[in-house]
């Protein structure tokens, strides 16, 4: 397993034991977990983002700490929320990570998860001009997710 994976896994872990906050250290994790403390950084800033349902907090100092909370919301919040979060483009791997967190936050199953796939991958978009197609999936995936609600 790859350090940012156990990285990630800790972090999880210590969400699922705290009732989805955990505040923690950088250099303290780093110390536990034997990497950089820059891989913790890497972690947060990649995998506890809003789009996947994390608010991250920071306070730098002697004091300083990482709170990251992992958003409760409501399915049809939840869905909003990611429809807020798409801007006017969307790539391919960026659509395919948000399909994934729906499914493991039990937002969508994996039926529905795996024809919303096939309306964003490469293949749908062939006939289209490169430059045009991160613009067409953006709309497509937005109006998928407003039918789930």
């Amino acid at each position: 397993m790859r350090m940012s994976d156990l990285v990630a896994n800790y972090i999880l872990d210590m969400l699922d034991e705290q009732n989805g906050n955990a505040e923690i250290r950088r250099n303290e994790l780093a110390g536990t977990l034997g990497c950089v403390p820059s891989q913790i950084n890497y972690v947060i800033t990649s995998r506890f983002t809003p789009e996947q349902g994390y608010i991250v907090e920071s306070r730098r100092g002697g004091g300083g700490y990482i709170r990251i909370t992992r958003i409760k919301l409501g399915r049809s919040s939840a869905i909003m929320h990611i429809i807020n979060s798409i801007g006017k483009t969307l790539d391919r791997a960026t659509a395919e990570a948000m399909l994934t967190n729906m499914v493991s936050q039990e937002i969508i199953d994996k039926q529905t998860a795996r024809l919303m796939a096939c309306g964003i991958s490469e293949r749908s978009y062939q006939e289209v001009p490169q430059k045009y197609r991160d613009g067409l999936r953006a709309g497509i995936f937005k109006n998928m997710l407003l039918t789930l609600i």
